[in-house]
Parts: C-alpha cells; structure tokens; sequence
C-alpha cells in the first residue's frame, strides 16, 4: 500500500511521479506559472524518512519519541544520495539505539507526507517537505537510548489514534487500514 498525502488533504494512491515530487533527498526546484505567464520556482524540497515501529505482541504497541512540544516517530533527514530506507534505517538506530536488522520491513507499505515547513536558521524561508514512513515490526517491546529525544513511549495499539492530526493520525489511521485488509485477504 503506498500512500500520499498533500499539504492540502488530499488522499491519492498514486505514485510520487503523479504528484510532482522527487524522491531525490537533495532540494528540488519545481517551476509553477505566475498569473503573468512567467515561471517562478516552487519552494525547494526537503525529503526525511522515518519508521512506525509496531510491537508483535498479543497487546501490540507502536513507539513515539517527544520532543520539547510534541510527539514524533523516529525520523530525520535524508543525506545526500540517501535514498529514504536508508535514512530511515540510519535515522532508526541513531534515534533510538534499534538496530533496522532486527526489525521486519513490511515491503508492501509506505506512507508519504507533503507539507511546507519553515526551519529556525531560515525563518523567512519556506520549504516543501517530504516525508516517507516505512512500517517495522520487533517482537516485543525493547529498551530505548534516548539520544535526540526527552522521553520515548510505547503507546497501545488501538485505532482510531487521535494524537497529533497533521501527521500522525494520518500515518496511524493508513496503517491500520493496511493490516486490516492484509487480515481480510
């Protein structure tokens, strides 16, 4: 299942091609037509890749980082010439001390995010940032290193998830219609 979704809450089940957006990590220049006629640059894009980490246990469990005003999941940019698993990957053990080889990738879901954002360095600047979500799966509940992060928590697996609505209900609400029809098919 891959899964996009714009800045302006648009669900599409195409591919990124279909919208528009690179799934190169370097800033992408896409051109629009000003009422003029004349092209101007769309914002450059920032990529970032993250992981949901779901636990295999009878009472499953997914895993969310805080930070200062809000939760996330493990996520972070992608280097240059980093294709987003490996970002996600590399992002999931810097973050939380978890090794993406013991995890299970589930190959058939990916989750796509499309929002501006704007950074504290350049607050005058705003950016499109993309981000893709990968679906991991740990038997059990482990042990986080807190490296980034003020706390980390194992929340209980029990949709509908009202959490954070711009991203991570979103996110929440795609997985869990994936495993259901994964179970029905």
């Amino acid at each position: 299942m891959v899964v996009d979704r714009t800045g302006f809450g648009d669900w599409m089940s195409q591919g990124l091609d279909a919208v528009g957006f690179s799934p190169r990590p370097e800033p992408v220049l896409h051109w629009s037509k000003m009422a003029s006629g004349k092209k101007e640059p769309a914002p450059p894009t920032v990529c970032a890749a993250g992981v949901l980490l779901l636990t295999r246990e009878s009472s499953p469990r997914f895993l969310l980082m805080r930070h200062p005003d809000r939760w996330d999941l493990p996520k972070g940019h992608c280097d240059e010439g980093e294709d987003f698993l490996t970002a996600a990957k590399r992002e999931l053990v810097e973050e939380t001390g978890i090794d993406a080889k013991v995890c299970e990738f589930d190959p058939d879901f990916q989750f796509d995010l499309h929002y501006p954002v704007t950074y504290r360095k350049q607050p005058d600047k705003t950016f499109q940032k993309h981000v893709r979500y990968f679906l991991a799966f740990l038997p059990q509940v482990v042990k986080i290193e807190l490296t980034e992060h003020e706390m980390s928590r194992w929340w209980p697996w029990s949709p509908p998830h009202l959490i954070q609505s711009q991203t991570i209900d979103p996110l929440l609400a795609a997985v869990a219609d994936h495993l259901s029809a994964k179970q029905s098919g």
